[in-house]
């Protein structure tokens, strides 16, 4: 994929170009930049930065027009399977839910939301190095408690009393003392 930013247009060639930015819209095959203080499509770049890992590039923007300065992120996105859900319906993979869900889970926790992005992102790889067009909610699930039970014991038990579903207190525990009986 090449990405060219000439007066905050983004041309996408091969691939798909997935922005985090409500500001962005698209015009025939360009992808164009409002900003979000004035709506003028009119930006230039002053600072452009890549991840550390080199999947998110960071752009400072400065509108032509109003000349406020706002941040966008982009990120390149492979083509991920369908999450078949326990009712047979199909979604499309879902980052941000993923990441919800498990920031949910770790709320008032000590665990950094770069620790949490470093979980999503470890899943989203699994995901698409899994090669398959679908993958069943529940094995993403299955994924998804391994990872916390290795970050954080009490998110991982916030994770799988919703997810699990427990019917009752003894479910519950017995899933305590198992993961009481793993860290010892």
């Amino acid at each position: 994929m090449r990405v060219v930013d000439s007066s905050a247009l983004l041309t996408t060639l091969n691939s798909r170009l997935t922005t985090h930015d409500p500001q962005l819209t698209t015009h025939d095959s360009r992808l164009i930049m409002k900003c979000p203080f004035c709506s003028n499509i009119e930006s230039k770049v002053i600072d452009s930065r890549l991840s550390r890992e080199g999947d998110l590039t960071r752009r400072r923007r400065e509108c032509e027009r109003c000349a406020k300065r706002f941040t966008t992120y982009e990120r390149y996105e492979e083509t991920l399977p369908l999450i078949v859900k326990k009712d047979n319906r199909r979604e499309p993979f879902d980052r941000q839910k993923l990441f919800q869900g498990i920031a949910r889970a770790c709320e008032k926790r000590p665990i950094s939301v770069e620790q949490m992005n470093a979980v999503v992102d470890k899943l989203v790889a699994w995901a698409q190095d899994s090669g398959l067009p679908e993958i069943a909610s529940t094995e993403i699930g299955e994924q998804v408690m391994n990872a916390l039970h290795d970050l954080d014991g009490v998110a991982y038990v916030r994770f799988a009393s919703v997810y699990r579903s427990f019917k009752d207190v003894n479910e519950f525990m017995t899933e305590l003392k198992d993961l009481l009986a793993a860290r010892k």
